[in-house]
């Protein structure tokens, strides 16, 4: 009777002497908007930033991972309009036994408030938003995935140094730390224009909103590949201890409660041992409530990824 090995059980297939080149494009964005009873037609500002199109180019070879992005030129909204985001991401993730650790630093320096002709009468139909060039929106997480079935790999959900042959489905614990906010820089207008600001609402003039937030967020994740074809999701909900607080005039004043979290991320493509095609989507929401005032910041990013798995040449 033959015995097949522990390699060949395994619901991935790890390429371990292939050196993977890849290459990718898309964006990332981090809206975000304020809700509070500004007049009676006006309870909500929508602050967009003008992003840019990514291409990444990478090398992968066993634990060993290197991808250089750079910013295209051009914008995906006019300039005239929207001005310009200057972006910055850095991060990092690995894996450890059962569990995914990813960091992440996030900035985007410019927005442009939608539609503010309306409260605005400097503005008219022809340039209706009102550009805020200083105005910077920051997020830096530490997360940790702890995936119950040992089966579950991000490397090979990535499909870069390895990809799923079958099914596998578990439960997860995503551990959460959050530090992020929006404020504009010293001796500049505050977050919230002054036409719309209350006088006797100090939070309406606040220069800085900003949290750190704690928790644990339970999840479901599954994968399957069907022919050549591989889908995967991640989909988690839960609480977060926050600690929020603003500035208003240089005086901070800092409050404690509980904030909503969700996860949602999306990838699937083609993948055989020679070459892999991925399209990759994550969605990270961010919020802030001060009683009837709240900050929501959504970050999500959409970008293909493809590559080619070349055999290591052996010396004789």
């Amino acid at each position: 009777m033959n015995l097949l090995s522990q390699e060949d059980t395994l619901p991935y297939k790890v390429f371990k002497d292939k050196i993977v080149l890849h290459s990718d494009f898309g964006f990332s964005a981090a809206p975000f908007s304020i809700k509070y009873p500004f007049a009676s037609d006006l309870d909500k500002l929508k602050y967009r930033d003008n992003f840019r199109p990514v291409l990444g180019l990478g090398v992968s070879y066993k634990w060993f991972a290197l991808r250089l992005a750079f910013s295209l030129p051009g914008n995906f909204r006019p300039v005239s309009r929207y001005g310009k985001t200057n972006q910055f991401n850095i991060g990092f993730d690995f894996t450890y036994k059962k569990t995914f650790f990813d960091v992440d630093l996030r900035s985007y320096f410019g927005y442009a408030i939608k539609n503010a002709n309306q409260w605005n009468d400097t503005l008219n139909s022809l340039k209706p938003n009102d550009i805020r060039p200083n105005t910077n929106s920051v997020s830096f997480s530490i997360n940790a995935w702890y995936f119950h079935d040992r089966n579950f790999k991000m490397s090979a959900l990535r499909g870069k140094t390895a990809h799923y042959t079958k099914e596998v489905k578990t439960w997860y614990l995503k551990n959460i730390f959050n530090v992020f906010g929006v404020g504009v820089g010293s001796g500049t207008n505050n977050v919230i224009p002054d036409e719309l600001q209350d006088s006797i609402v100090t939070k309406t003039g606040a220069s800085v909103f900003s949290a750190f937030e704690l928790g644990v967020v339970p999840g479901y994740a599954y994968v399957n590949k069907i022919k050549n074809w591989q889908f995967s999701g991640l989909l988690g909900l839960g609480l977060v201890i926050q600690g929020k607080n603003y500035t208003t005039d240089g005086v901070v004043r800092g409050y404690l409660g509980l904030a909503p979290r969700y996860d949602i991320r999306l990838i699937g493509g083609y993948s055989v041992d020679r070459y892999f095609v991925m399209l990759i989507t994550e969605f990270d929401n961010k919020s802030i409530r001060y009683t009837n005032l709240r900050y929501q910041q959504y970050f999500y990013s959409v970008r293909v990824s493809a590559g080619i798995r070349l055999n290591r040449k052996k010396r004789d």
